[in-house]
């Protein structure tokens, strides 16, 4: 049969495809090249001096970070240069606390019931034998306990060689406690909140990170 005169001539009708349709799959690809949507943490809430950080176990506030200058005794010996950081720390649990000293790695610190090992992590980093030492003081006594409900004064403190230069700022990287039951220990005590990366491999989960700028006072 014979079609009609100038069917053939006609033009053909194109094929649609949603731009939603593209669109989605584009952004389905895309997230599944990055790894999904859940593998993104969130960034841990931004500090800065004074602020009061409630970390389960205790409530911190972070007073100051120092600089100061000791004048040698001898003219022929070099002065001596210490990094000091205030924190106010209250013991909220019904036991005393150690003050404890900051982790070498924080993939080593989930194990910490104490309040500097809840400081995972500290920039810039200072040579070993710089410290840190840390101690809490109490009417100009020091001592390495924070009792139950008494806001202490806990410092921090570095010794810098003449060498070393005082950096604008320190950060850190802070760790909060829940008092739960452990992975293989039915008893409720305070344990560091941390996430399992690996198998047997806990690392602390950064509850805040904190900023102080450090101030130089003069030589004394």
């Amino acid at each position: 049969m014979t079609a009609p005169s100038g069917e053939h001539d006609r033009p053909k009708r194109p094929v649609v495809v949603p731009v939603i349709g593209l669109v989605l799959a584009t952004a389905a690809g895309v997230t599944a090249l990055l790894g999904g949507l859940n593998e993104v943490p969130d960034a841990p809430p931004q500090l800065a001096k004074g602020a009061v950080l409630d970390q389960g176990q205790f409530k911190t506030r972070f007073v100051d970070a120092v600089v100061s200058t000791q004048r040698a005794p001898q003219p022929a010996e070099p002065d001596r240069r210490f990094l000091e950081v205030t924190f106010d720390v209250t013991n909220q649990g019904e036991r005393t606390a150690a003050v404890g000293i900051p982790p070498q790695r924080p993939e080593s610190a989930f194990s910490g019931t104490t309040f500097a090992g809840s400081l995972v992590k500290i920039t810039p980093g200072f040579a070993p034998e710089s410290g840190p030492f840390v101690f809490a003081l109490s009417e100009g006594v020091e001592s390495r306990q924070l009792h139950p409900g008494v806001a202490t004064t806990v410092v921090l403190r570095y010794r810098l060689e003449p060498e070393v230069k005082v950096p604008d700022k320190i950060v850190f990287d802070v760790a909060g406690f829940e008092y739960t039951a452990g992975f293989q220990d039915p008893d409720l005590n305070w344990r560091m909140v941390s996430t399992e990366e690996a198998e047997n491999t806990f690392v602390p989960e950064v509850k805040a990170q904190v900023t102080l700028p450090v101030t130089v006072r003069e030589p004394v």
